[in-house]
């Protein structure tokens, strides 16, 4: 063995022992005849000591390590004169008898410290670097034992982990799929799974009756904090259960891991919100509910009781109040109006309302209205002395309530409202069927077209489908979907019809999803499931900005692997065994 004990393990009970480590330079510290070395592997720190008036050629040769050169020692466990609090190794230090260097390193290109000094770009060409760091390990760690625990928490619910191929069908129903050439059969392609959706439910044909896999999925979709190209699901089916069963379940699921990795016991049942009121009150179907400032519709107030052109013409008018926010200099609310007016957000402008401390109301459209209509807007928003009121109009009212949503969240975060350590959870449920795509000029389904509807909205297929509300369900964690599910179509009349209003032809419909179609046709159980975004609940649990810093090797946001140069171009006999050929830019 290279080493008798890590450099995370010794402690002062351990004084005297002879030991071996071995491990990375960290940093090496010269005092006068004395020289320090931190040395490190991934379960801590050591710090070894070597004595010039003891052995002054071993001495030398420490002087002469460099950051990251892998070395292996010999020496005695001695207590430290001067203890270091923070670190768990910080009451000894090794008095080294022997030193060997295992291989040297090159200057790194950054420092392999938590607070380092190599930017994202850097830090992801030598991924395998930045892994060394203690914080992004750490991270890595945490997501080990949290698959480790949903494990241990399905397989004590009788699921079965079993995995599904990777090399599927194209179902371009949803995102984009990444597509795979086939060289043994010219001109066709395989693609990456977006999900194992079809084939979860051909295991409860199957009689599996539950069925779980933490596994890999693709979406060839624009990225952002939280999405990469390939992400991990904790992916889980269940036979003959309604809704309840399955939300009563999961969140079960949730409270294991709130109580066995951030040792938070969540007691109450989670709150349920109808999708509609989600989209009433926030303007989002994944509120962040740790905070209020809930919207406030003012059509009543505002609309047609003034001058103000641009609330006469307002389709949507809302508002929020900041609490204390009235003091804002005319500086702060240029630039949340210039937030509100970025290109991502798109609104054309901000109104807004100072409660001054006598009660009475002064607003940037003052001379569009009269103090009683300014009182009536305190009194609907709830506004106290002190309190701001931010007021935001358009002609299209979901879209308005989205650039709500976004001022919303920023005031959040301004006023330090979105507290990464405490945790606000719900169930967003009662979700429409469908949505209207204006690019394909159709309705598609929100979800996907295996979804159920709700019982009673079954009638409404026929007559105002855009009314149906779907068996479906998200959960919700400080403002990101953790998770979502739906009870899936097990009839293969009523999987027909949902085919036929999302324009499918019977062709069509045969030549994507036959397989799953005629496997419905030999005794399909009720099922329903949900799938739960490992990356996203790492993320949350480390309080983590992005899903990146908890995945190994990680895309950047133009989704290329900068450390591996991928993706790249193939050479011309690839091109041709795969029967391809590029078209010129």
């Amino acid at each position: 063995m290279f080493r008798t004990n890590t450099c995370g393990e010794l402690r002062l009970a351990d004084a005297g022992k002879c030991v071996t480590l071995a491990g990375w330079v960290q940093r090496v510290r010269k005092m006068g005849g004395m020289t320090f070395v931190d040395l490190r592997d991934r379960y801590g720190i050591t710090q070894l000591v070597f004595n010039e008036e003891v052995n002054g050629g071993l001495c030398e040769r420490a002087n002469k390590l460099g950051r990251e050169d892998v070395v292996q020692i010999k020496g005695s466990v001695n207590e430290r004169e001067s203890k270091n609090k923070n670190l768990p190794t910080g009451e000894i230090e090794i008095i080294v008898s022997e030193l060997t260097v295992l291989n040297a390193s090159k200057t790194p290109p950054f420092t392999i410290e938590d607070n380092t000094d190599g930017g994202d770009d850097l830090r992801m060409k030598y991924r395998y670097l930045d892994l060394r760091r203690s914080c992004v390990r750490k991270n890595l760690e945490l997501r080990h034992r949290m698959t480790m625990e949903v494990r241990r928490y399905l397989d004590g619910q009788g699921f079965l982990e079993i995995e599904t191929p990777m090399l599927i069908g194209s179902t371009p129903e949803g995102a984009r799929d990444f597509v795979v050439p086939s060289r043994m059969n010219p001109g066709q392609f395989y693609a990456l799974p977006q999900s194992p959706q079809t084939l979860k439910q051909l295991l409860m044909v199957a009689g599996m009756d539950r069925y779980f896999q933490i596994v890999k999925c693709f979406r060839d979709e624009d990225l952002r904090a939280d999405r990469q190209p390939e992400f991990t699901q904790i992916d889980c089916e269940m036979s003959f259960v309604e809704q309840e069963d399955v939300i009563s379940l999961f969140e079960g699921m949730a409270k294991h891991l709130f109580r066995t990795i951030r040792g938070i016991e969540l007691t109450e049942p989670f709150p349920r919100m109808p999708w509609s009121e989600a989209m009433r009150l926030y303007g989002s179907d994944k509120p962040d509910t740790r905070f209020g400032m809930e919207f406030v519709e003012l059509m009543d107030v505002l609309k047609g009781t003034g001058e103000f052109s641009v609330f006469n013409g307002a389709d949507y008018i809302g508002g929020i109040c900041a609490p204390g926010c009235a003091s804002y200099t005319r500086k702060q609310l240029d630039q949340l109006t210039d937030f509100v007016k970025r290109s991502q957000i798109g609104a054309k402008g901000l109104v807004y309302a100072r409660v001054q401390e006598d009660g009475s109301v002064k607003s940037s459209v003052d001379k569009f209205y009269t103090q009683d209509v300014l009182q009536r807007l305190k009194e609907t928003m709830k506004a106290a002395p002190g309190d701001l009121v931010l007021v935001m109009s358009g002609e299209d009212v979901m879209k308005t309530r989205k650039q709500l949503c976004e001022l919303r969240l920023e005031m959040g975060n301004r006023l330090g409202l979105r507290d990464k350590n405490k945790f606000s959870l719900l169930w967003v449920v009662d979700f429409p069927m469908f949505e209207w795509s204006e690019e394909e000029g159709r309705l598609m389904a929100m979800h996907h077209p295996f979804t159920h509807p709700k019982d009673e909205d079954i009638p409404l297929l026929d007559t105002n489908p855009a009314a149906v509300r779907a068996d479906a369900y998200d959960m919700v964690c400080n403002g990101v979907e953790v998770g979502g599910g739906s009870i899936r179509i097990h009839d293969p009349e009523l999987q027909d019809k949902m085919f036929k209003i999302l324009g499918f032809t019977e062709e069509r419909a045969q030549e994507q999803f036959g397989f799953l179609m005629n496997a419905f046709k030999y005794g399909a159980p009720p099922h329903g499931g949900l799938a739960y975004g490992l990356d996203r609940w790492v993320s949350l649990f480390a309080g983590l900005d992005s899903i990146r810093d908890c995945i190994a090797f990680p895309k950047n946001n133009s989704g290329r692997d900068v450390m591996l140069d991928a993706p790249s171009r193939i050479d011309q006999k690839q091109l041709d065994e795969l029967n391809l050929s590029l078209r010129e830019e």
